[in-house]
């Protein structure tokens, strides 16, 4: 063996052994972030079934996107989404898609905002608008872009049946139902005629129904669309960061 091959024999052990410790430390990263991935969804998940009042064996699924570590280094995670089907609240029930933005790892402090969606199929659907005074929601159905419904009107003591095509949209925090067409004898009608045909009667069928939901939803929530999908009407509502210290913006809101 020549003094030559030593020092290449040295760096090829030093290389050895640097390689086996940044997969040692990169093993160790791996499970960090395992590990912390785990403790923020079961942090999260205990927190919405505490603060929204669900039941403890509520299924909650928890995405927090990226990697985790550098996001709790700096003391805010970039993005949380949460998920649960079936979820009751108040007298709302669906299922349910929450996305926040600049969430605070320690609490105590406004998140950046966020939007959440609920969805409620045909049953759902006919539940809540039950609370609707006078509305017939027992024959609500869906038809993208709108919700249907039927009914019927008396003409000179001669029941009419019409049905009705309603646009779901949201104002000032409430759903609307705004009607779009009609079917009278089994043709489709515009509101002009289907006025000519019942008169003044038509009046009941022309109307724009509303219904407020704040009073059974966190004051943070807004309302801000709503929208036929397949056979489900889904709500979208934008989230004010200040909903997850605010107590305040934690109550329900009110319906004037």
């Amino acid at each position: 063996m020549t003094d030559a091959t030593r020092p290449r024999r040295r760096t090829g052990r030093t290389i050895a052994i640097v390689a086996v410790i940044v997969v040692v430390v990169a093993g160790l990263l791996v499970a960090a972030e395992a590990i912390a991935r785990s403790a923020v969804a079961s942090t999260v998940r205990s927190l919405v079934v505490q603060k929204v009042g669900l039941p403890a064996d509520q299924p909650v699924d928890v995405e927090v996107p990226g990697i985790i570590l550098p996001q709790l280094i700096s003391g805010r995670l970039d993005e949380v989404g949460v998920s649960a089907d079936d979820v009751a609240i108040g007298s709302l029930t669906g299922d349910v898609r929450v996305r926040l933005q600049g969430v605070p790892v320690a609490g105590g402090a406004a998140a950046s905002g966020g939007s959440a969606s609920v969805r409620l199929d045909p049953a759902q659907l006919r539940a809540l608008l039950s609370q609707i005074p006078d509305f017939p929601s027992d024959t609500v159905g869906t038809a993208a872009p709108d919700v249907t419904l039927s009914t019927q009107f008396s003409v000179f003591g001669v029941p009419i049946p019409v049905g009705i095509s309603l646009t779901p949209g949201a104002a000032d925090g409430d759903l609307t139902l705004t009607p779009s067409s009609f079917e009278l004898g089994g043709n489709r009608v515009d509101a002009e005629t289907l006025r000519g045909q019942l008169g003044g009667v038509a009046d009941g069928a022309l109307r724009t129904w509303n219904l407020c939901i704040a009073d059974r939803l966190p004051a943070g929530l807004t309302l801000d669309s709503v929208t036929v999908q397949g056979d489900d009407l889904v709500a979208m509502f934008a989230i004010d960061g200040g909903l997850l210290d605010d107590p305040a913006l934690q109550q329900n809101g009110t319906c004037d």
